[in-house]
């Protein structure tokens, strides 16, 4: 009999394949994966049901012939799931759960399983939160595998080469188990909200120094909705992206009067790194200024005028 595991307590495990059946998982390429991996459950049997009434392309993709010649027929079910060594198969939820994110359409299975996919990663749900500006943002609650540990950093990098941008969660939450309800399942309602602190990041929590870090760091923290950030934090490890990044610019050029392309976030992604570029552009700013009313007055200077202030200047030449 298939066995309840705490390995994957969030989803039930739906037992072992019949006879005369067989169930394998496949990957978005068609191909099997191995054990204790995730994959879209498919059913390979001579009593499959021929097909959709009357909806022949959805028949088409979902039944496939057998690519030996049998008789046998494959059912490609939608559900994503993960087989143990003894062949125990879990079900992991529906493949085509999508929600919008930023314009985006998403299919938050794809994120799950590149989580579940890390040593660290026992247990791995992802879902859509709204900010308080109203944006909706992607939330991963994760329970880590016991002698595991990943830090915030580690997870975005981890990201960055397999996903695009939109899909990246915005925030991780840890837990010690997901929450069920009364029948095993997974208790989605009961997910808790993202709390509004800084994550835990490789980078050690710097406070700012500077008058100019000050309003940076106030700044970030009302963007991203975060309680505190350091100056040393990057702007996407703290959930940030380019909707966020424009509203940090739209306000830094507000209050400091500097001209500053939304690119300017990625180029400099920490406070402290924004800070050099904010500064540099009031120097250039107020030398411009002072070149500008310098330039004004040479120009409103009478013949005599001007010949006495280059005499007054030689003058101090000579007496250096």
């Amino acid at each position: 009999m298939c066995q309840w595991t705490p390995r994957f307590p969030a989803h039930g495990p739906v037992g072992y394949p019949v006879e005369d059946m067989e169930v394998s998982l496949i990957d978005g390429e068609g191909k099997k994966v191995g054990f204790n991996r995730v994959g879209e459950i498919a059913v390979k049997s001579r009593y499959l049901s021929p097909g959709y009434w009357r909806m022949a392309d959805l028949t088409r993709a979902k039944f496939l012939p057998d690519p030996n010649g049998g008789d046998k027929r494959i059912y490609l079910t939608g559900d994503l799931g993960r087989m143990l060594s003894d062949g125990c198969l879990y079900h992991l939820g529906r493949k085509d759960f999508q929600v919008k994110v930023r314009g985006y359409s998403v299919e938050v299975a794809e994120i799950e399983m590149a989580l579940l996919s890390l040593a660290s990663i026992k247990e791995a749900v992802v879902a859509p939160w709204e900010d308080q500006s109203g944006d909706q943002r992607l939330v991963a609650y994760l329970v880590p595998n016991n002698g595991f540990a990943s830090s915030v950093s580690q997870l975005r990098s981890f990201f960055e080469d397999r996903l695009p941008d939109y899909m990246a969660p915005s925030a991780f939450v840890f837990l010690d188990s997901l929450p069920l309800n009364p029948n095993g399942k997974l208790d989605r309602r009961a997910l808790p909200a993202p709390a509004p602190t800084r994550p835990e990041l490789d980078t050690l929590f710097v406070a700012p120094r500077t008058s100019v870090e000050e309003t940076l760091v106030r700044i970030w923290a009302e963007v991203l909705g975060l309680d505190q950030v350091g100056i040393h934090d990057n702007f996407l490890d703290l959930g940030g992206h380019s909707l966020k990044a424009t509203q940090i610019i739209s306000r830094v050029i507000d209050r400091f009067r500097v001209e500053l392309p939304v690119k300017s976030l990625l180029e400099a992604p920490t406070v402290a790194e924004m800070a050099v570029v904010i500064t540099q552009n009031q120097a250039k700013k107020a030398e411009k200024e002072d070149v500008s009313r310098t330039l004004a007055e040479l120009e409103a200077l009478s013949d005599e005028e001007a010949q006495q202030l280059l005499a007054d200047k030689g003058g101090e030449s000579h007496g250096r």
